[in-house]
């Protein structure tokens, strides 16, 4: 072959492999921003046609409405009274204003002798007011669920908390474990993320109340934070599970199920390793 003939064959093969290392540097850089991001912070209780799907917010306080009843020994149709309140006045959020002077998760009114409007926009304390008014009503856990609402909310249109009773009764079994292990979230955690255990015990004692040495021990990273009613380990774990991105908790082990925040779309997973059992209680990290 003439050496000019050699030479643009070795031009051609030269100007061939580096478009080769150029394009498959292009397609890593565009993988790396096309890559699937994770998936945004949420929440579910329940699977398949009975799901719920939940914000993280909303998720927290139907678990503070369960662990408020659990503290209070109340049963679950108290629970179911309360969400499908909860559900028509505020969707589950608590909302800094109303009508009139409404505020709230349940949309109480300062006005009307439910508290100062600070008190009724921290949940347990606008829960623990609702649940005070709903013992009550004579044969709460009797009568129809709209009809128990309205006797203590004395709304406008009473027949509406009948919309959410569904919706109600799904949560507050996912909720007081009736199925265990229903409820779950998910997002992704910090690298070398540590539990604030300080603030969850605060937290967890204010809803589930003082630590009862005969219930369900709780220890996040290691240490114990509280002892939650006997019967409202389910319970106890769903608050840790809905209010874990708060408090940077990644993992939550109870009776013999795990949950990881970093797959908790998966939902709750037989633990292979348990840390965390009927006897020891709940360990979270």
């Amino acid at each position: 072959m003439p050496y000019r003939a050699r030479r643009a064959a070795t031009v051609a093969i030269a100007l061939t492999v580096l478009l080769a290392i150029v394009g498959y540097a292009a397609y890593r850089a565009l993988e790396r921003v096309t890559a699937t991001p994770p998936p945004a912070p949420a929440c579910q209780a329940g699977t398949g046609t009975q799901a719920v799907s939940l914000e993280v917010g909303q998720a927290g306080i139907a678990a503070i409405i369960a662990g408020v009843a659990a503290r209070h020994q109340l049963p679950r149709r108290a629970v179911t009274i309360a969400l499908a309140t909860a559900l028509q006045e505020s969707d589950l959020e608590n909302l800094p204003y109303g009508d009139r002077d409404s505020v709230g998760v349940f949309q109480q009114r300062p006005s009307q002798g439910w508290g100062t409007a600070a008190d009724l926009q921290n949940p347990v304390y606008a829960t623990t007011k609702f649940f005070a008014a709903l013992v009550q009503v004579p044969r709460y856990t009797k009568i129809p669920v709209d009809q128990a609402a309205q006797d203590v909310q004395r709304s406008a249109d009473g027949s509406a908390y009948a919309e959410n009773e569904y919706v109600a009764t799904l949560l507050s079994g996912d909720l007081t474990g009736q199925p265990p292990h229903a409820v779950t979230c998910w997002y992704t955690p910090a690298a070398k993320q540590r539990a604030d255990a300080t603030r969850a015990r605060q937290a967890l004692q204010e809803t589930f109340g003082s630590p009862e040495r005969n219930g369900v021990a709780v220890r996040v990273s290691n240490v114990t934070l509280s002892h939650v009613p006997k019967g409202a380990g389910w319970a106890a774990a769903s608050w840790l599970v809905t209010h874990a991105e708060e408090y940077q908790i990644s993992e939550v082990r109870y009776a013999g199920y795990a949950w990881k925040a970093a797959d908790g779309s998966m939902g709750w997973q037989r633990d292979a390793n348990p840390k965390g059992t009927p006897q020891t209680g709940i360990v979270a990290s």
